[in-house]
């Protein structure tokens, strides 16, 4: 019998969370009216991580999925490989240090029953050392002026979301923490909810100034993808006109310029006009053509509408066939 939630949880050189971890996470899911499984994904820890999560008991009340990667690929890698493992119609993921508590999590499935398609927390209260806080506070500033959705705390990996909407998400580098942005596409009902932060007790944050980098180069990638996605023929198009401006003013610096060899207009600056005319021609080709792949994609992204338009179904309720 599939199950009603799925709960993906990265780990990296996490072995004295794992356990307790586990224990807090059973004692939510004895709670819920729903099935539930868990979902561990071992990034390519060093330690005895994926030891520790496959000597986990075996609870009837928590189906125990566990999937191990060879080498560290980042948080984002090991969230994708649990969402394609997950099999419920609703995902919550967090992160495996206990500072997310999974006490939180009945209050987002709370909000996805109310209809919401993702809900994102909000460490109102951090308990992390100012050199995490700091950055992470420029990120999320950031990150709302530029894709224009103005989330508290991007980086917070307790989340919910029901199934059909993430799937749909391309994931890739760091883009766990743009998952609001990139859902903006498709204008789903996105929540936000305060959450509990407790301060790491065992291992060290993987997280600190040297992500800011990371962050600002994946921003980039976002806005270029937000802003592409939503007007191509306007993006290639204005490249195109000005490529065509470029070659006007070279072709016309050709013809005051002094004459080459004593007739004619100038060679170098003919030579870059025909430069700059060509880039115009095939900057406006291109955005045809990406016009045309658009309006035949266009039906993929339809189902994100559907997701938010439609008044969903209750988690703990199976569909009627």
């Amino acid at each position: 019998m599939e199950p009603d939630l799925s709960i993906v949880v990265p780990l990296y050189n996490e072995e004295d969370n794992v356990e307790p971890l586990f224990a807090a996470i059973l004692a939510v899911a004895r709670r819920l009216d729903r099935r539930v499984e868990l979902v561990l994904v071992d990034d390519g820890s060093q330690d005895a991580t994926f030891a520790r999560a496959c000597a986990l008991p075996r609870q009837p009340e928590l189906p125990l999925r566990i999937v191990r990667f060879r080498r560290n690929y980042g948080q984002t890698a090991a969230m994708v490989a649990g969402i394609e493992q997950a099999r419920g119609r609703v995902i919550v993921t967090m992160d495996g240090d206990l500072q997310n508590d999974p006490e939180d999590i009945p209050r987002f499935l709370a909000k996805i029953d109310d209809g919401f398609d993702l809900v994102v927390g909000w460490r109102k209260d951090r308990k992390d050392h100012w050199s995490r806080v700091l950055p992470s506070r420029i990120a999320n500033w950031l990150i709302g002026k530029v894709t224009g959705v103005p989330i508290h705390d991007n980086g917070c990996s307790l989340k919910a979301y029901r199934a059909d909407l993430i799937r749909s998400i391309p994931l890739y580098s760091e883009m766990h923490r743009f998952i609001p942005a990139m859902a903006s596409l498709a204008a789903p009902r996105i929540a936000e909810l305060e959450v509990r932060h407790h301060p790491r007790r065992f291992g060290r944050s993987k997280y600190g100034f040297s992500r800011i980098y990371k962050v600002f180069v994946d921003l980039l990638t976002i806005r270029t993808l937000i802003g592409f996605a939503r007007r191509p023929r306007a993006w290639l198009g204005g490249a195109s006109a000005v490529a065509g401006l470029m070659a006007l003013l070279a072709l016309l610096v050709a013809f005051a310029a002094p004459a080459d060899y004593g007739f004619g207009p100038s060679i170098v600056w003919s030579g870059v006009a025909v430069l700059w005319g060509a880039l115009a021609i095939f900057t406006l080709v291109l955005a045809l053509l990406a016009e045309l792949v658009w309006a035949g994609s266009r039906e993929q992204l339809v189902l994100f509408p559907r997701l938010a338009l439609r008044r969903p179904e209750p988690v703990g309720q199976r569909p009627h066939t």
